[in-house]
């Protein structure tokens, strides 16, 4: 896929993102948003899967959203990259949906591993999974994605010290560091401090990518960090990112962490970013 027509995805899926939560007046556009490119780069460069899905994914990679908030994204570009009909997201936050305001696994929605709607508990689960490939010696790599506010969790800080010191070198997590969560700016809530740093300290090896709403630059970053793989050491990526990333009105701000747009919101974020060749659901 071109990079082009993947800049073609992450202008549909923030289409996508803001008419799902608009529709049910519900859900968290902030970080969807914000995570457009992280996802259009893995899903549609980077990660080696099959939409054949099962829950084993021997032979592939594999993927866990651990801020399961951010739904909107990841169920966009499931349904964009043929997990499951892009009609289903209308069904979005509505009863006996597969698609849930948090992921859930008891439905069955193909793509999806495990539910994650507490937070600080997917890296847990994915260093399980990158130590299962390895007893399997299934070379595929593990994904996790992480936001910067969850870091506040403490399981967290057990999981990066588990993976540093049993050498969980099959994985590669990504924090949406954005500086924003539901009660305001990390550094007032609670300050992470110089967190490379801290990532260092704990055992991994940490990339940073400063412009992580630039799909190339994600792209490139992403691939960096495959290359790291097998050394010994998890991979770690910062991803600086906007929440709200598209939409001149919810940028710079934590206040559309989980709030859904009016009507004429909606309208004005559709405006900036037009219906593309995709087509809306």
């Amino acid at each position: 896929m071109t990079l082009e027509q993947l800049q073609t995805h992450v202008q549909q899926t923030r289409r996508d993102i803001v008419r799902m939560v608009h529709a049910v007046n519900s859900g968290h556009p902030g970080g969807s948003l914000g995570c457009a490119e992280y996802f259009t780069a893995l899903y549609g460069k980077v990660m080696d899967y099959s939409t054949d899905f099962n829950m084993d994914g021997i032979g592939e990679d594999l993927f866990f959203l651990s801020n399961g908030h951010i739904s909107p994204v990841y169920y966009s570009i499931l349904a964009r990259f043929g997990f499951f009909p892009v009609e289903e997201l209308n069904t979005f936050r509505k009863l006996d949906s597969r698609l849930q305001g948090h992921p859930t696994t008891h439905e069955g929605l193909p793509g999806v591993r495990i539910a994650s709607g507490s937070l600080g508990q997917g890296l847990s689960v994915a260093i399980g999974a990158a130590l299962a490939k390895k007893l399997n010696n299934d070379d595929k790599l593990v994904y996790s994605l992480h936001g910067d506010g969850e870091l506040q969790e403490g399981q967290i800080w057990e999981a990066l010290m588990f993976a540093a010191a049993k050498g969980v070198d099959n994985i590669i997590s990504t924090i949406d560091y954005n500086g924003r969560q539901i009660d305001g700016d990390t550094k007032d809530v609670l300050d992470l401090g110089d967190l490379h740093a801290k990532m260092e300290a704990f055992g991994w090896l940490v990339l940073e990518e400063k412009e992580g709403n630039n799909l190339e630059k994600v792209i490139a970053i992403l691939e960096k960090a495959k290359s790291e793989t097998g050394k010994g050491k998890p991979v770690m990526i910062i991803l600086h990112t906007e929440m709200g990333n598209g939409i001149d009105y919810m940028m710079g701000t934590h206040a559309w962490h989980g709030k859904a747009p009016n009507d004429e919101q909606l309208e004005k974020a559709l405006a900036q970013n037009p219906v593309t060749e995709l087509g809306d659901y």
